[in-house]
């Protein structure tokens, strides 16, 4: 009796998982999510936005791309109020996403099996199933349900792992353990909700790369997440390049606003309001003595002035 069981078992259970909701989301559910997108993808289905395009994005502030992502009419993209392993830097890459909900041994049961199905590793913790997937340039995103005690995703062997596979580090909306090892880290850093000396415990992971909520965002598989000390943005893949090239032409703006201004050379509503001709040739005349590096050119100074964009 009980060898025929097993048997049903055997023959039922594939059927099972093949029409299952995978554990990973495939990459043509993750192509029709993020359609928008025209240019490279992750053998994952994920967009690939280009390691130039996170570098340049790295010099943007909260502000421009909150502004920007407002003006798209993405109005839930920002979240606030973070515990930041090391203030005072900047870290932007790629999204892959993880959702963990509070285990229950059914849930649990069906996990482990379409985990088995779907050739993730049987050994250790589920909670390395997301860093499994994790290539150069992401950024591990979790949510974890805000918990903090025995609510810690990693810890500093977890965390050595991540940045092993993308030189970058996490945003949890949870929490991790072994902040003062992973302050070794060098290149590491982690945005969380906290920070707890317990071990992971009654969480299970549910999907990888599949649309996943933290506090009051979406964040889809393959966004681009910028963060640092002000709060933490998520950009739609397909928006970065023009997002990137606006924030560079605004943060020029404002630079030589604050010049002018701090000169006295003109009233303040003539520099921080439309420009005349005459603050326009300012502006020319500055730039062509500009002493940093800047993608910007000439020629964008010109279509930007025509537009008379503020």
């Amino acid at each position: 009796m009980i060898k025929k069981a097993i048997f049903i078992i055997a023959m039922v259970l594939p059927c099972l998982l093949s029409k299952a909701q995978n554990i990973g989301a495939p990459p043509e559910y993750v192509k029709a999510l993020t359609a928008e997108w025209k240019g490279e993808r992750s053998p994952d289905g994920r967009p690939k936005v280009s390691d130039d395009m996170l570098v340049r994005l790295q010099n943007a502030t909260l502000e421009q791309i909150w502004g920007y992502l407002r003006n798209k009419g993405f109005n839930n993209q920002v979240e606030s109020n973070w515990v930041i392993l090391k203030p005072g830097e900047t870290m932007v890459g790629r999204v892959v996403t993880a959702q963990f909900m509070p285990a229950r041994p059914d849930l649990e049961t069906y996990v482990k099996a379409q985990g088995l199905a779907e050739g993730r590793n049987q050994h250790g913790g589920k909670n390395i199933w997301p860093i499994d997937v994790l290539t150069k340039g992401d950024i591990y995103v979790a949510d974890g349900f805000g918990k903090i005690k025995d609510g810690t995703l990693i810890g500093s062997s977890l965390g050595n792992a991540v940045y092993g596979k993308t030189g970058k580090g996490v945003i949890f909306y949870g929490s991790i353990r072994d902040m003062q090892e992973l302050k070794d880290t060098q290149g590491f850093n982690a945005w969380v909700k906290g920070s707890d000396p317990s071990a992971i415990k009654n969480m299970t992971p549910t999907s990888i790369n599949a649309p996943i909520r933290i506090g009051e965002v979406t964040v889809f598989p393959g966004d681009v997440v910028f963060a640092n000390d002000y709060g933490v943005v998520f950009v739609p893949a397909y928006l970065v390049e023009d997002l990137v090239t606006t924030s560079e032409m605004t943060g020029l703006r404002d630079e030589f606003e604050r010049y002018m201004l701090q000169l006295g050379k003109y009233p303040g509503g003539e520099v921080h309001g439309e420009w005349s001709d005459k603050m326009k040739d300012e502006f020319r005349a500055w730039f062509a003595k500009y002493p940093k590096k800047t993608a910007i050119t000439s020629k964008d100074i010109e279509a930007y002035l025509d537009k008379g964009d503020r």
